[in-house]
């Protein structure tokens, strides 16, 4: 009887799904906004290119309003603005939305009753809201001295995996649902937390790009997440067929020095040796951290001054998030890695590094000869080698 339940339900969800966004269909969002009169409600899609404005209403002392729009064949974004306050919500077919919202905390008090899609949506909001208070606050500790580099690092790496974990949850158990390609594309700080462009998260959009392809085919959202898996999925592959190429072609110093294999902003990976006939600043750094745009400045300066003369730096990055990393590295001059082990780089211990930044000075003959104790006394050091 259960299965036979199934059966008869899964042919229902089927004929409501091809019939439900058919040609003319209309979806309507109704409901309460108190606190707000006089003020005007918008309606606006989140499209693919932005934003849109699709109608507005003033409201009344009552706070009532109803608006009507055609429906989408996919799972459509759209939001409900107050001046510059707004709340997200997801339409999945012709359906009728009932909401309820206070004007003055339009986000926060924003509900859609009886709708799971929207419900799951809210969810995601509430975890990315809560993973970006997690990391304001490290990083504040960070930038007041009360947790170090590592500790820093190693506690932002915690933060964004647990939200994975639980977001993971959210996708692969609907992967054909709005809310599901909603997580997709959540940010913090301005960074997609999910990226394509690695093993770890190419399953997650793998997942949707897949399901949506098979129940909103031809839709121009489906097209755009299946180009953008695919691509990345290609971009991926060729950067792995290159260190594997690398991986056994490490060479050796010959001086004792430990060598340096890692992954340049551009996928090709350089190693520390290959730089010897050269004065390398080798510099341990996480660009993450509040120290970093001035340290990079700074070491732009003696960059331009001195590497006509055979300088070159050999910046290795701790950073946890890749994304963050090519972004903020890619207008960067000199030769800029990233250890993707993060907090867990045997490099770290191996070159007895404690706090970052940490750099040192390696001569022509690929000697390290000094250890850089304070920045400002870079240049001194420098000019005894060039």
């Amino acid at each position: 009887m259960k299965i036979q339940g199934f059966i008869i339900f899964s042919l229902l969800l089927g004929v409501a799904m091809i019939t439900g966004c058919s040609k003319g269909d209309r979806f309507t969002v109704e409901g309460t906004v108190t606190a707000a009169d006089g003020d005007t409600l918008y309606l606006e899609h989140r499209a693919l290119g932005g934003v849109v404005l699709l109608d507005s209403v003033v409201l009344s002392r009552k706070g009532t309003f109803r608006f009507r729009q055609p429906a989408a064949a996919n799972p459509e974004f759209y939001q409900l603005r107050l001046g510059d306050r707004s709340a997200a919500f997801a339409v999945d077919s012709s359906e009728t939305l009932r909401v309820t919202a206070e004007g003055p905390d339009l986000y926060r008090s924003f509900r859609v009753s009886e709708s799971p899609s929207n419900d799951l949506l809210r969810q995601v909001d509430q975890l990315v809201g809560k993973t970006t208070a997690t990391i304001s606050q490290l990083e504040e500790e960070h930038k007041t001295g009360a947790i170090d580099d590592l500790t820093y690092i190693n506690r932002l790496d915690t933060a964004l995996l647990d939200y994975k974990g639980m977001i993971s949850k959210v996708i692969l158990g609907n992967p054909a649902g709005a809310a599901a390609y909603y997580a997709l594309f959540q940010k913090i700080n301005s960074f997609l937390i999910f990226d394509p462009y690695t093993r770890q998260d190419y399953p997650m959009f793998g997942a949707v790009a897949t399901s949506w392809n098979r129940y909103y085919p031809d839709t121009e959202r489906t097209r755009h997440l299946y180009e953008f898996t695919m691509n990345a999925l290609k971009v991926r592959r060729q950067q792995e067929q290159q260190a594997e190429l690398l991986e056994n072609a490490i060479p050796e110093t010959g001086t004792g020095l430990p060598d340096i294999l890692l992954p340049s902003v551009n996928g090709e990976k350089v190693t520390l040796s290959s730089l010897k006939g050269k004065v390398v600043l080798l510099d341990f750094t996480v660009y993450g951290a509040d120290f970093s745009p001035k340290h990079n400045m700074d070491l732009n300066r003696i960059y331009e001054r001195y590497r006509e003369s055979g300088f070159e730096i050999y910046q290795v990055s701790f950073d946890s998030d890749e994304h963050f990393w090519k972004t903020a590295a890619s207008n960067l001059p000199w030769i800029t890695l990233r250890d993707p082990q993060s907090v867990n780089s045997r490099l770290l211990p191996m070159y007895n590094v404690r706090e970052l930044p940490t750099a040192f000075i390696v001569n022509r003959e690929g000697d390290v000869v000094v250890r850089v104790e304070a920045f400002e006394q870079l240049e001194s050091e420098l000019k005894k080698l060039l």
